[in-house]
């Protein structure tokens, strides 16, 4: 043995395991970053108690929430925010127009169903949600789901793979053992004003639309609800674990789906901001109001929402209680540093005051604490996630992957 080889291994192996070892020391040594606080003078607020029912009994069981509280606050949801949906009778058929077996390269199927909705006696056409499912081959039982209610264009759930994206990056959910579905919120309903006579709208509503009639956020959960139920009749899916996810508008779309069907078992949402995760009755310099939202975006709520512009403190709920009507299924909510006009702390908070009824099943949500985690850390409690994550507002692989990583625990895979 040449002794001067084994020196220089040595010595080698000693320069690397040092090297790794300043690395370690510089990561740990790296201080955490926390969101700002807020300023020194913000108003303070009170929130509605969800554990108190409106004839003023105190809610202290899963049983009375289930049964007297829960049905209360949905039903204040859709008079006073989201609308209701019409009792019209409607027919519901499911084509699948395109199967690919051997989809990216072999490691998915892919499925594009159109889903058609149709009803006598309305002003509209048909209705056609089309939507794009890959399902991974690599599994040996239902794969659990994530769908996505996709508010940009449809270039960003591209069937074809030609056109990838971040805001679906499918191929890496399949790789997590994930089946990965999305749908266009505009095949169910477009996006602008005054569009009441269109889309499902146009097919369901009758007469003249009354003050708590749907908007368009309550149509687009609507439509998810129809893809649900499509793929509660696919044998790939995992029927029980199929989590729905939306960004900005598409987030509080989750959150309305998620409170109004209970067959979602994970609701994901992402800098959905004003009328979705943060509290409305906050109030800081940089955050969306509801008087501004209603003054851009007048068809996603219902008309009885832009009454409480300015008087915050007057509604019957606070978002919250829509967290609070998710449990004790799982609830995940993502923020983004530099998107203060959706209120990261707001955001968070409504995670935090939901928890007394994740109690009432026996889950602690996030915790009593209010202080949020560092930026870039994930904070998973039980039956509930918050992460931010520094950046803009968007819809990145970096959120995603965090909403696997608790789905994996969720599902328990």
């Amino acid at each position: 043995m040449n002794p001067n080889s084994t020196a220089a291994t040595f010595f080698g192996s000693a320069c690397v395991a040092l090297a790794v070892l300043a690395a370690h020391v510089a990561i740990a040594a790296e201080p955490q970053r926390h969101f700002r606080p807020d300023a020194p003078n913000a108003a303070a607020y009170t929130l509605p108690d969800p554990l108190v029912s409106r004839d003023g009994r105190k809610i202290t069981t899963a049983e009375q929430w289930t049964h007297v509280r829960r049905p209360e606050v949905l039903e204040l949801f859709r008079e006073h925010v989201y609308g209701r949906v019409p009792d019209t009778p409607y027919r519901q058929t499911f084509t699948v127009v395109n199967e690919n077996p051997r989809a990216m390269n072999g490691a998915a199927t892919l499925r594009q169903i159109a889903i058609k909705i149709e009803a006598d006696g309305g002003s509209g056409k048909p209705v056609t949600i089309h939507l794009n499912l890959f399902v991974p081959n690599a599994r040996t039982k239902p794969a659990p789901a994530f769908l996505l209610i996709c508010n940009r264009s449809v270039d960003n759930i591209d069937p074809t793979r030609e056109k990838k994206s971040e805001f679906w990056p499918a191929e890496d959910g399949i790789a997590r053992g994930y089946a990965m579905a999305a749908f266009f919120n505009g095949d169910v309903a477009p996006d602008k004003k005054n569009s009441h006579d269109q889309g499902i709208h146009g097919l369901l509503n009758r007469g003249t639309p009354a003050p708590d009639a749907w908007g368009t956020l309550a149509a687009w959960a609507w439509g998810a609800s129809r893809c649900l139920d499509y793929l509660q009749t696919d044998p790939a899916i995992a029927k029980e674990q199929v989590a729905v996810i939306g960004h900005s508008r598409g987030g509080k779309t989750a959150l309305w789906a998620g409170a109004e069907d209970q067959r979602f078992a994970l609701v994901c949402s992402n800098d959905s901001g004003c009328g979705g995760a943060t509290l409305s009755r906050r109030k800081t310099k940089e955050k969306e109001t509801v008087t501004v939202i209603n003054r851009a975006f007048p068809h996603w709520f219902n008309a009885n929402f832009k009454a409480y512009g300015g008087r915050e403190a007057e509604l019957p709920v606070d978002q919250h209680m829509l967290m609070a009507l998710i449990a004790p299924r799982a609830v995940a909510v993502h923020s983004a540093e530099q998107d203060l006009w959706a209120d990261p702390r707001g955001e968070f908070l409504s995670l935090v005051h939901a928890r007394p009824v994740f109690q009432l099943f026996g889950r602690q949500a996030l915790g009593e604490s209010p202080q949020m985690p560092a930026i870039n850390e994930p904070l998973q409690g039980d039956g509930a996630q918050y992460h931010i994550r520094e950046g803009k507002h968007n819809l990145t692989l970096v959120d995603w992957t965090s909403y696997w990583d608790f789905a994996d625990r969720v599902f328990a895979r």
